[in-house]
């Protein structure tokens, strides 16, 4: 069994994957709110920008008719479908008390996201994880994104300057926090984004072993559809 490693947050993040999306239609306003009744303390999605400038929570970005596939820029807010939530109302129905990670889709939209959370609870704003896979553009980012965490979420095959050289990177130009696919990451590697003081997430970590594993190596946040299996996870090793 994993050795017990200490986190680098005091409390770590369960992320609900686009909301609990093992038993309700994900990324939905259902799917956020039994999420965070199901005991979590963070909630996941992906965040798109409308053509008239709404952004919208979704996994694929596209709206799919019978005879043809939209992309979601190029359709007005009003043209989507109504299970399609905004941030705004997601925010405003599920309230603002927990961590938010965002998949931005976009990258002309990252202080747009910043701006509308700060509308609704500025406080928010040291709660709000905003993940990208490129990391010249989260550092690029640093200079207009002032108060949310900015997360390089990648894969360590795609690390070709290796992870210790990356994680110096990351925290010489102020990037809190590194993002991988739970198979890529052991306490070696925890341990080593955490002597860089970077964040370190798993997602796709679906398992109650494979979660078990996770907090055990210190990972600050873990990502899974099951809320349940997270909560119940930890509060056994609590």
């Amino acid at each position: 069994m994993q050795q017990r490693l200490p986190p680098l947050l005091s409390t770590q993040i369960l992320f609900a994957h686009r909301g609990a999306s093992a038993y309700a239609p994900e990324n939905t306003l259902d799917a956020f709110s039994l999420a965070l009744k199901l005991g979590v303390n963070g909630l996941e999605s992906d965040i798109w920008v409308t053509r008239d400038g709404v952004l919208v929570l979704d996994h694929d970005g596209v709206v799919k008719s019978r005879f043809r596939t939209t992309p979601i820029v190029e359709l007005d807010r009003s043209a989507l479908p109504a299970h399609i939530p905004s941030l705004e109302q997601m925010l405003q129905h599920c309230g603002t008390q927990y961590q938010l990670s965002l998949d931005v889709k976009d990258a002309a939209v990252f202080k747009t996201i910043e701006q509308t959370v700060a509308n609704i609870d500025e406080s928010m704003l040291e709660r709000l994880w905003l993940c990208h896979p490129r990391c010249e553009l989260l550092i690029d980012q640093r200079t207009y994104v002032s108060k949310s965490k900015l997360v390089d979420s990648t894969r360590l095959a795609k690390i070709k300057e290796g992870p210790e050289r990356r994680a110096a990177t990351l925290a010489a130009n102020g990037i809190d926090a590194f993002n991988m696919h739970f198979s890529d990451w052991n306490g070696g590697l925890v341990a080593l984004f955490h002597r860089f003081n970077i964040v370190s997430f798993g997602w796709d970590m679906q398992h109650e072993a494979i979660i078990e594993n996770g907090i055990r190596m210190g990972l600050d946040g873990v990502f899974s559809d099951w809320p349940d299996r997270m909560v119940e996870v930890v509060s056994k090793q609590n």
